[in-house]
């Protein structure tokens, strides 16, 4: 159970950090940075692979086309999400990105209705409901829908939903993903700097440096998260992973100088509540007895 939680809150704390790190490359394009994080990402993986002598298991995960097919869509609906978080973080657009991460379970509930067929209990869908009077307010105060939250949300919930219909192993999914992406990754790095349009070289030999590092930031985070969910129940896990918005919302307000208007408090305060709602209702369902 310790090393559970230790597992659980290092990921979710890393991820909240992760707008630091980004920032740090806010002189690049935000498609560039996608560039490096998917080849480095897959480099990192790829050393893994070959230190755990799993090579010969990776074709497994192109063995049937369901399994194919699944793969395609988590690298493209992860790609997708990694370049969204990016933009929005040199974008100073922070605060949606923890907005977008508050909503994702719940986003992640509504698809599981939509496509597996799954049941909700009224408290459930009453979060989901409040959820959504959260992102009315902030659509109507501010006149445009909070898109890149909403976007950060569905794109990361499609990702985890193609991720549980596949059923694959975390390090091999992880590296098939990453493989999928990674050829036009790397034709579109290779193809700006041609042109003389790309912006690597001219970044300091220690930045050179870190962003290399951005695989290992990419898939570390993965890996102690599926640790946390071997090890600990889903209830826990759920409450553990609002550390990470929490920390970016933060960050967003009292380092980064985002403004926390009262209009945004009031559609945080409804996306809190919602989640406070689904997760109690949640814990109580996970601690009734099974019945026959």
């Amino acid at each position: 159970m310790k090393k559970g939680i230790i597992y659980a809150v290092l990921s979710y704390l890393i991820w909240g950090f992760l707008p630091l790190y980004w920032r740090l490359f806010q002189a690049m394009p935000a498609w560039e940075i996608l560039g490096h994080r998917i080849v480095w990402a897959f480099v990192f993986v790829a050393v893994l692979v070959t230190c755990s002598r799993q090579w010969g298991r990776l074709r497994t995960i192109f063995s049937s086309t369901k399994s194919t097919v699944a793969v395609v869509l988590c690298s493209f609906f992860i790609s997708m999400n990694w370049f969204l978080f990016i933009w929005a973080v040199n974008n100073n657009h922070v605060l949606e990105t923890s907005l977008g991460y508050y909503m994702n379970p719940l986003i992640s509930v509504l698809f599981a209705v939509i496509f597996l067929k799954e049941k909700l209990s009224a408290w459930q869908w009453a979060s989901i409901l409040l959820a959504g009077t959260g992102v009315g307010i902030m659509a109507v105060q501010y006149g445009q829908v909070p898109w890149v939250a909403i976007a950060l949300a569905v794109t990361f919930s499609l990702y985890g939903l193609a991720k549980k219909l596949a059923g694959l192993d975390v390090l091999l999914g992880l590296t098939g993903e990453t493989l999928m992406a990674m050829p036009v990754a790397l034709g579109y790095l290779i193809y700006i700097q041609s042109q003389g349009t790309g912006t690597f070289a001219s970044l300091s030999p220690l930045l050179m440096i870190v962003l290399l590092l951005s695989g290992a930031a990419t898939a570390m985070p993965l890996f102690w998260f599926a640790k946390s969910m071997q090890l600990l129940p889903l209830s826990m896990v759920g409450f553990i992973q609002y550390i990470s918005p929490t920390t970016s919302m933060l960050l967003a307000v009292f380092l980064l100088g985002e403004p926390f208007s009262q209009g945004r408090l009031v559609s945080f305060s409804f996306i809190w509540v919602a989640l406070i709602v689904y997760s109690v209702a949640g814990f109580r369902k996970s601690r009734l007895p099974a019945t026959n």
